[in-house]
C-alpha cells in the first residue's frame, strides 16, 4: 500500500493535475493571455489510438486543453463492476504525459456537467459517436457563446473491443 500512496503523491505533484476548485483561476489566467479553452472528457481506460487522435484533434481547436477524467467510481457506475481496468491515478498520469493535454481534472459524477460549469470552455469536444443533442454541457457552453464540436472517432477501436480481444486471446 505504501507504494500506491507514493505513486499517487508523485502523480498529484504533476503540474498538469488540478482539482476542480483550481480550474476557474487557471482558466481566468489563460483567457487573460488570450488563450482559447477546450474541454473534453472520458474514462480513457486502456488509452488507445482513438483516444490519442481525439485528444490531439481537440487540442488543435484551441491553446489550452483541459481533460475531465472519470474517477474509478464513476467508471464502475458507467461501465460495470469489472471496470476500470486501469486506476484513475494511472489513467491520469498517462493523460498528463501527452503533450496535447494541458490539465487533467478527475470527477466522480457520471457526467462532467459540474466541471464544464466551472471551466466554461470556449469549445466543448466529443467524438462523433455522441449525438450532438445529447452532449452534456452543451447548454452551458453555447449560453456563453462557445462551440460544441465533434471529432471523428477511429472505427474499429475502443476499450471494449480491446478487452474483448484480450479475452479471446487467452
Amino acid at each position: 500500500m505504501r507504494v500506491q500512496c507514493q505513486i499517487e503523491a508523485e502523480w498529484r505533484m504533476n503540474d498538469k493535475f488540478v482539482i476542480l476548485q483550481e480550474l476557474p483561476a487557471i482558466v481566468e489566467q489563460c483567457r487573460a493571455r488570450g488563450q482559447r479553452i477546450v474541454f473534453t472528457n472520458g474514462c480513457f481506460d486502456l488509452l488507445h489510438v482513438g483516444h490519442v487522435r481525439s485528444l490531439q484533434a481537440a487540442r488543435r481547436l484551441g491553446e489550452i486543453l483541459i481533460v475531465g477524467l472519470n474517477s474509478d467510481i464513476s467508471v464502475s457506475q458507467l461501465k460495470g463492476p469489472q471496470r476500470p481496468i486501469v486506476s484513475e491515478n494511472q489513467r491520469g498520469e498517462v493523460l498528463a504525459a501527452l503533450t496535447c493535454v494541458d490539465y487533467v481534472v478527475v470527477f466522480s459524477e457520471p457526467d462532467p456537467l459540474r466541471v464544464i460549469t466551472a471551466v466554461q470552455p470556449d469549445v466543448l469536444v466529443k467524438s462523433t459517436d455522441w449525438d450532438p443533442k445529447e452532449i452534456i454541457g452543451r447548454e452551458v457552453v453555447e449560453a456563453r457563446g462557445g462551440s460544441v464540436l465533434s471529432v471523428p472517432e477511429v472505427t474499429g477501436i475502443s476499450t471494449t473491443i480491446l478487452i474483448e480481444r484480450m479475452r479471446t486471446a487467452l
